[in-house]
């Protein structure tokens, strides 16, 4: 393995897939709202299916897909709905003596699985990722498969480092009005994030 290039391609992937986006304005809100244990099991759906998304890109498969307009809208419109519903329950979660009461189908591991499903910004760095650097210059297979193997591992270190982010944000003690500012921001960031992926 060339060890020059594994180099370059993990800082190229903690660039691309670290740096904040749908899903990661969505963990933050998730870590937030659920709390750690609460919001793994949005955490594990999510990163079920990205790397089902990272190893349909590898197949090549995304690039047929890119080749039909419409499935790429559909994917973008399924995202975004889901996201514009997701920032409105982060948005209007209880606050004060409720707090705890934060729950709902928007954290559940389907609803992290269909993000990470039909994200396409997630799509576009893993084509770009697994497309410009060679790892396994002897076997484009096990070149492929390494690469694929460390986007996921990339994915779980970065992603549970936003989720903590999130849980921090949750221990802040704050006022029911400050909780109110704060879940409302977070609603915010949600479809900023959107808006700057989608539109």
């Amino acid at each position: 393995m060339d060890m020059v290039a594994l180099g370059i391609f993990l800082t190229a992937a903690v660039g691309l897939l670290g740096s904040p986006g749908p899903a990661i304005a969505a963990l933050i809100a998730v870590g937030r709202a659920r709390g750690f244990v609460g919001g793994l099991p949005y955490f594990l759906g999510l990163q079920v299916g990205l790397a089902i998304a990272a190893g349909v890109t590898a197949a090549g498969l995304f690039s047929l897909l890119a080749a039909f307009p419409s499935a790429l809208r559909v994917m973008t419109i399924a995202a975004t709905v889901y996201l514009i519903y997701l920032a409105y329950k982060i948005a209007s979660s209880p606050v004060g003596d409720t707090a705890e009461e934060r729950s709902g189908p928007h954290a559940s591991p389907a609803a992290g699985f269909l993000l990470g499903m039909t994200n396409p910004k997630a799509y576009l760095a893993f084509a770009s990722l697994l497309a410009s650097y060679t790892l396994i210059k002897e076997s484009a297979q096990h070149d492929t498969l390494a690469k694929w193997f460390l986007l996921v591992v990339v994915m779980i270190v970065v992603d549970i480092i936003w989720l903590y982010v999130g849980v921090f944000l949750r221990r802040l003690l704050l006022s029911p009005s400050g909780e109110r500012a704060l879940n409302v921001t977070l609603g915010l960031m949600v479809l900023i994030a959107a808006g700057l992926a989608f539109v």
